[in-house]
């Protein structure tokens, strides 16, 4: 498993990432070790709720969490765009497993549904929820060239 974009999302993370955050959202969500697809497989899924339709599973028991401190940055010298947030911290984290971690756009104001929720990118996170604080180290979730 590894690191990829959605195709839905393709072209479109740093514009969704660069809208104000009083109207739209990132979101991640924590996704179970067990019974997730292959890559090939998952970056064909257009909705979170699709997504997890199949064998692949929330670990609900962490909870989801809303990207702060977004930020888009355009490296000209470079010839790409980085977006990029605050670290995610899961205080007092329990439940099982995790094996990697979803970030999808929120276009409902107040809170869509999985349905209404896009995929953006998936990135590889394992960890053990034992009672004590799990951080995610962000450093651009997303990067164009």
């Amino acid at each position: 498993m590894g690191s990829f974009v959605f195709n839905i999302a393709k072209g479109k993370a740093a514009y969704l990432a660069g809208l104000p955050a009083a109207n739209d959202a990132l979101v991640a969500i924590p996704i179970e070790a067990s019974g997730v697809e292959s890559d090939a497989a998952l970056v064909d899924y257009a909705t979170v709720a699709a997504l997890l339709a199949g064998p692949t599973n929330e670990q609900t028991t962490m909870g989801r969490k809303t990207l702060t401190g977004v930020s888009v940055t355009v490296d000209n010298a470079n010839d790409r765009v980085a977006v990029d947030s605050a670290d995610l911290v899961w205080a007092g984290a329990t439940g099982n497993p995790i094996s990697d971690i979803l970030i999808c756009y929120d276009p409902d104001t107040t809170g869509g549904t999985d349905a209404d929720l896009v995929p953006i990118s998936w990135h590889d996170f394992a960890a053990t929820p034992d009672g004590t604080d799990i951080t995610a180290t962000v450093a651009d979730f997303y990067r164009a060239a």
